[in-house]
């Protein structure tokens, strides 16, 4: 049976980004004669041709290209039951907490009454709380750097997590207080989508690259409320973010936007006794 090594999908993938064996090995710490060996048996033992190598190039295989994409999957596994372990260790002995990532701005009266009701349980850990922009709260939870998550359907994944449903609610649309839209009782998707001079704003994704569009930049939901004060976008988000919206800003209905479920998130092999007590307070309020 073939056994693939950690450390080889290591050496690959360096190869395979750097598409240069020489930056290759001074990215990993070693010389470049080992380096080619090691990618050398690597394919021996796989039975493929991984990277197509010229004296001016190196370039991937379509089974270097696979493989390339599996590697990335296997290490950042590997990393993530490193991290696990290790808070699982420092658990077991009373030297760590619980770890909660949630997305910056959302469910605050939510996230507030969760961490006051859990920190009156009798056995109570410390909740470290990390903030993080949309989207990244769910890699997170997947990689090991948090133990729990507060996620929120349909806009993150929840496959292959153990959830509980918090709570359902519609979306608004954020607006200048003095936009002629401010007043309606209700809007549809078709004329947010369309409203002249408030391009959806535009949020950077996990590598920190913001995708193109006439919409601004943003970085955080601060920002975002004082674009939107001043006319330069609008945001459709959950009913809830009225209990952070100042006198300047609206929010109005939007009648045919997807609900927004709220849920608390955890990988489904934890056993951790403080994730399921944070659990078990957040299913109860």
């Amino acid at each position: 049976m073939t056994t693939v090594e950690t450390r080889e999908l290591r050496y690959f993938v360096a190869v395979a980004e750097e598409l240069h064996f020489g930056r290759a090995a001074r990215r990993l710490g070693i010389t470049q004669p080992p380096l080619s060996r090691a990618i050398d048996r690597l394919e021996r033992r796989l039975g493929a041709v991984l990277l197509e190598r010229t004296s001016r190039m190196v370039g991937l295989t379509e089974a270097g290209s696979v493989l390339l994409r599996e590697a990335r999957a296997a290490l950042d596994a590997v990393e993530a039951a490193e991290r696990r372990t290790r808070r699982a260790a420092l658990s077991t002995t009373g030297g760590a907490g619980v770890v909660l990532v949630t997305k910056a701005g959302a469910a605050g009266e939510l996230l507030a009454k969760l961490l006051d009701a859990y920190a009156a349980e009798p056995g109570a850990v410390t909740v470290d709380l990390l903030l993080c922009g949309p989207g990244e709260q769910e890699r997170l939870l997947r990689d090991g750097r948090a133990d729990v998550a507060l996620l929120h359907r349909p806009f993150d994944s929840t496959t292959g997590l153990d959830t509980e449903e918090l709570r359902t609610e519609g979306q608004v649309v954020v607006l200048p207080g003095g936009h002629p839209l401010a007043t309606r009782t209700h809007v549809r998707m078709a004329e947010v989508a369309d409203l002249p001079g408030l391009p959806m704003p535009r949020w950077p994704d996990r590598d920190g690259a913001y995708p193109d569009g006439p919409g601004p930049r943003v970085r955080d939901h601060t920002q975002l409320l004082q674009l939107v004060a001043l006319g330069r976008t609008c945001w459709v988000a959950p009913e809830s973010c009225r209990e952070r919206l100042t006198d300047d800003l609206a929010a109005v209905p939007v009648v045919d936007a997807p609900p927004v479920t709220t849920v608390i998130a955890w990988p489904p092999h934890s056993r951790s006794r403080a994730v399921a007590g944070l659990v078990r307070v957040a299913t109860r309020l």
